[in-house]
């Protein structure tokens, strides 16, 4: 980082956020998924239901956050943005400690559920903080800055993780002992990245309300909802935005629960899924400078196009090696198109109601995610058993359910592009 760019004391507590939450993320994206066939295994559920299960969860956990969501981003704008903010955190990092102590797997993805909605609901508020805590010209750097630090940072506990869950047997750990102090250290990591953030932000753009702040907030919802659909390109970018983002949360949440049910030896995903960290960090920083050199839309365009190949290359993985090139590209744009999404809103939008209009983009991420995952569950389940040869490969009904994500990119790609046009002619 060059001496010109300086990050202030607030700015660097609102990135070390993102490395604390990033480590909940990783395990979801590792060790979590594996954890729970492992748990549905031993209680002599159907392997070919894992991934439905898994992503049946997800989604439950999806549109909790999407109906929560934008009321208390509403409500947040009403000066009440910090208390929600480390209700939500406090949720998810008790939730996560609890994950080690449930043996079975209903109990599991239960308790998964609450950490989830803890953790989504958080990062509502967290991004609605990005106008607030830095200047409109840094909004790109920094929340790359983020997501690039975030992938970074969050390998360290996840590397400590690693060695209980692979190692443990060396110490005399149990796997169940392993994953518990597995998810203990994930939680401390998540709450400690947090205090520094909860110090030191103070809430500086609100709208005043009246004796009832809920009722308040309810009506203020509904007229944001309109004012989005009047101001045509703010609502042509949420519509976007639901397609395209709903491929990449789709991947980042199902990858490790995908190449199980592929069959994939389970250490390989974990390694190759920890390259994608790796890898993300540079390239998240990399796409943060060319924001300064090149029109944002520009790049998410160049991001959503790349994701395109990304899973039509995922449908036709059936070999470990795959999974490693599919590790690697998914890094090299993970944090590019989620970074800029992210820093995109907040240049379109007044900063004093960020928290709506952050509570609804939530929606379109969290119903996409629902919808994403959704879909490759039930396609997957219809299709358990059937396999279809397409140019000399045979692909699985985990492939076909996979598949189906490439027509999410498509319809996005040419959403954003009618919004972004609009954009830039305001």
């Amino acid at each position: 980082m060059n001496k010109t760019f300086k990050l202030t004391a607030l700015e660097r507590s609102w990135i070390l956020y993102d490395i604390g939450n990033s480590a909940f993320i990783l395990m979801v994206s590792t060790l979590i998924p594996i954890y729970f066939n492992a748990l549905a295994s031993s209680a002599g559920v159907d392997e070919n239901l894992y991934l439905s299960y898994w992503g049946y969860a997800g989604s439950i956990a999806t549109v909790l956050v999407a109906i929560i969501g934008p009321i208390c981003g509403a409500l947040s704008d009403r000066n009440f943005k910090k208390p929600l903010f480390l209700l939500c955190v406090a949720v998810g990092v008790i939730s996560c400690a609890l994950l080690g102590f449930s043996s079975g797997w209903l109990l599991f993805l239960g308790i998964f559920v609450a950490a989830r909605v803890g953790y989504s609901s958080s990062i509502v508020f967290y991004d609605s903080m990005l106008p607030e805590i830095t200047e409109e010209g840094r909004m790109d750097t920094i929340s790359s800055m983020g997501y690039a630090y975030g992938y970074i940072g969050s390998v360290i506990p996840f590397i400590l993780c690693l060695v209980l869950v692979l190692g443990g047997g060396s110490f005399g750990l149990s796997q169940t002992t392993a994953m518990m102090l597995a998810f203990l250290v994930t939680a401390l990591w998540w709450l400690g990245c947090t205090l520094p953030l909860a110090k030191r932000y103070r809430q500086k753009a609100y709208v005043t309300y009246s004796e009832s702040p809920w009722g308040d907030s309810f009506r203020q919802l509904g007229r944001t909802i309109r004012d989005a659909r009047k101001d045509k390109h703010i609502f042509l970018y949420l519509v976007s935005f639901f397609f395209f983002i709903d491929g990449v949360y789709t991947i980042i949440d199902m990858a490790t629960a995908y190449g199980a049910a592929l069959g994939l030896d389970t250490t390989g995903l974990l390694l190759a899924l920890l390259l994608t960290q790796f890898v993300a960090f540079p390239c998240s920083i990399f796409f943060g400078r060319l924001s300064a050199r090149y029109d944002t839309g520009l790049l998410i365009k160049v991001c959503i196009g790349a994701y395109t190949g990304i899973t039509l290359f995922a449908m036709f993985l059936v070999a470990q090696w795959q999974f490693w090139v599919l590790a690697v590209l998914v890094g090299m744009f993970q944090g590019g198109i989620q970074a800029l999404s992210r820093s995109y809103l907040g240049k379109i939008i007044p900063a004093e109601r960020s928290g709506e209009f952050y509570g609804l983009m939530d929606i379109c991420g969290k119903g996409a995610s629902f919808v994403g995952m959704t879909l490759v569950s039930v396609i997957s389940q219809l299709t358990a058993g059937i396999s279809v040869n397409v140019f000399g490969l045979t692909l699985q009904n985990e492939n076909i359910a996979v598949g189906a994500l490439i027509i999410l990119f498509a319809v996005g790609f040419v959403v954003f592009s009618k919004a972004d046009k609009l954009n830039r002619q305001r």
